[in-house]
């Protein structure tokens, strides 16, 4: 698929504008309810200024995600898009999750398609894979007893695609899931792929203990070994052959297994990560810039290029 040995990167920054969520998933240590003395919700001033930094080092996506917040309807998030895409023009809203997208539905009480219909309007053309964890209702009701289920992910990323809002596809491994069900999980975001080939890219990083519930419910737990991290993005690399782009989680791998992962079938580092504030709060404390990451892919004898987020080559070095 990649020929020509380019490994890409994008500059972005993560901007999670609230950490207010009533969802409390159990692997999850970012999240605050909305009596906890640190939630908040960034006003558009503070949401500004983050943007406008990430201009200064030429940035063009921001990774814009928050916790499920319980009040939060359409209205206010059609408020924002618009603030954002009309302020900054040149910066591209890589924006929600599913899981927020299946709230803002319901509390709203319209579709997923109408959810999309309106953001795309206001400036949404593109939207993460966060929530999958591993498409399993087992793992799930296990993990995230509170969160959408496996169907139900699917089918807030199939409305995207029918709308037109491209998205990426995740999967969280290491927590309660089978091989089986890893397959299993691979299998299902394949098939969506046929349909509409709306997913740009597949992430697949390992689960982050520290700070988390599920690891005081499941003290035995083990972390990840980078081998096996490797071994099944190499899997996904020969299972996923409709979908262009594997990206390394160097965030929660490292700088060194990031290079590893680009002979185990990965063509994109994915972001600088000018800002992260939800693995980092479960132990991941990595941090690579845009000339580490030239750095990196120069010395495994590949091409680093800088894109943007339909995968558009910006640069090259």
């Amino acid at each position: 698929k990649h020929p020509d040995d380019t490994v890409s990167f994008i500059v972005d920054r993560n901007i999670n504008y609230t950490n207010i969520c009533w969802v409390d998933c159990k692997f999850c240590a970012f999240y605050r309810h909305a009596k906890d003395d640190d939630a908040y919700i960034l006003t558009y001033e503070e949401i500004g200024k983050k943007i406008e930094e990430l201009l200064e080092i030429g940035g063009t996506q921001i990774l814009f995600q928050g916790g499920v917040h319980p009040k939060l309807k359409i209205e206010w998030y059609e408020d924002l898009v618009e603030y954002i895409s009309t302020t900054y023009p040149t910066i591209t809203i890589h924006g929600f999750s599913a899981v927020e997208i299946d709230y803002i539905a319901k509390i709203s009480k319209i579709s997923y398609e109408e959810v999309f219909k309106r953001l795309n309007a206001k400036g949404l053309f593109s939207m993460p894979g966060a929530g999958a964890e591993v498409l399993s209702d087992r793992v799930k009701d296990i993990i995230s007893p509170k969160k959408l289920n496996t169907k139900a992910w699917l089918d807030v990323h199939e409305a995207a695609h029918k709308v037109g809002v491209k998205t990426t596809a995740t999967m969280m491994f290491g927590s309660v899931e089978t091989d089986e069900e890893i397959i299993e999980h691979l299998s299902l975001i394949r098939d969506l792929q046929d349909k509409y080939h709306g997913f740009r890219a597949f992430i697949a990083w390992s689960f982050q203990a520290t700070n988390t519930q599920l690891l005081e419910e499941i003290p035995d737990l083990q972390p990840q070994s980078s081998s096996r991290y490797l071994r099944i993005l190499a899997l996904a690399r020969i299972f996923l052959d409709n979908f262009d782009n594997l990206q390394s989680s160097w965030v929660t791998q490292g700088s060194h297994i990031g290079q590893l992962s680009l002979e185990f079938g990965a063509n994109d580092l994915g972001s600088t990560m000018m800002e992260e504030n939800v693995v980092s709060a479960a132990g991941a404390k990595n941090t690579m810039n845009q000339e580490e990451m030239i750095k990196i892919i120069k010395s495994s004898g590949l091409r680093p290029a800088k894109r943007n987020t339909a995968y558009e080559i910006l640069e090259r070095y």
